[in-house]
């Protein structure tokens, strides 16, 4: 597998890439989902409702936070998890901004 290049790209386009690629996964995108559903989610919900195993939903979850996606807070042996409605917004206006420029050139299609 070949090494991405990032460099000469901006800093904010390299991190909605890596934001839109960590959402690229089903997992996590149910992750996202159910968290969009709820005020806070426990990560035992998460086993209980996706056909995964705890491990591999903790690896899910660890992307979604190395992200910056979702933030998470301990409470006794339960970490309850939301989205991150700073990064979200950014992403939001991310896509917002392309989509903006491509209904401005309607007469191309």
């Amino acid at each position: 597998m070949g090494i991405t290049k990032t460099e000469g790209f901006s800093t904010k386009t390299n991190q909605m890439a890596e934001a839109l690629k960590v959402l690229g996964h089903p997992a996590r995108l149910s992750i996202i989902q159910m968290l969009a559903k709820s005020t806070d989610c426990v990560g035992n919900e998460f086993v209980a409702q996706l056909p995964l195993a705890q491990p591999t939903i903790s690896r899910h979850l660890a992307e979604l936070k190395r992200v910056d996606l979702i933030q998470g807070s301990i409470a006794g042996n339960n970490i309850s998890y939301c989205i991150n409605p700073k990064k979200w917004n950014l992403i939001r206006e991310f896509l917002h901004e392309i989509s903006q420029e491509i209904e401005s050139k309607k007469d191309c299609y």
